[in-house]
């Protein structure tokens, strides 16, 4: 209960214009990040656009995971797909790894959490696929293990990460391809996640479909 009144109290320390600064503060935060990105980040997505178009062109398709909000981001990105995303088009071939909870569960309870994304890839992965690996830590063990699993299987991987890239980056091959977004903070490394999701979307349809404005 003290906690409870503490907190209210410290609630009601902060003016409404104070709370309204500090979300603009976010905003500029967030825009100037995405400018600064932009020159470094956008040949590596348009060389992840090029390798999921390609996949999805010769019958492949494109498996996302990812933790806690990357795995939000992995769901998002495959309805977008299967979906659609801004024109109308035929469905295209993707799913999120992270949807299954009786397969999750079994692989986290029989074996470890590391595993939960690798034997997936391990049954269902084809040379051809190409695997969306989710992390902004670049330091998630399943979807390290993930992206060993790929590998073995063929599997071309378009890795999303930031602050350094992480265990993965020293794990990815030349024929991968890395979006590390140049800053250490999670909140913003999501907020630059999402905008590269949507570039993606866009690019795979311009490339299959036709350029849209």
């Amino acid at each position: 209960m003290a906690l409870s009144i503490q907190m209210k109290q410290s609630h009601r320390d902060l003016p409404r214009a104070a709370l309204a600064e500090r979300v603009a503060g976010h905003f500029a935060a967030s825009a100037e990040l995405k400018r600064v990105a932009a020159a470094e980040l956008a040949t590596p997505i348009a060389r992840a656009i090029e390798l999921m178009a390609a996949a999805l062109r010769t019958g492949g398709k494109i498996m996302a995971c990812g933790n806690g909000g990357s795995a939000a981001d992995a769901q998002h990105f495959a309805a977008e797909l299967v979906n659609r995303f801004e024109t109308e088009r035929m469905p295209l071939a993707a799913l999120a790894l992270t949807t299954d909870g009786s397969t999750l569960t079994s692989v986290a309870n029989d074996y470890r959490f590391e595993y939960v994304f690798a034997k997936q890839l391990q049954a269902l992965g084809r040379s051809g696929d190409v695997l969306l690996a989710i992390s902004t830590s670049g330091n998630s063990a399943n979807v390290l293990a993930a992206i060993q699993a790929a590998h073995e299987r063929g599997i071309v991987v378009v890795a999303l990460t930031g602050n350094g890239g992480g265990k993965i980056a020293p794990l990815l091959d030349p024929a991968d391809a890395h979006v590390c977004v140049p800053h250490g903070r999670t909140m913003r490394i999501q907020e630059v996640h999402l905008l590269a999701l949507h570039c993606l979307c866009d690019g795979i349809d311009a490339l299959l479909f036709g350029a849209q404005q």
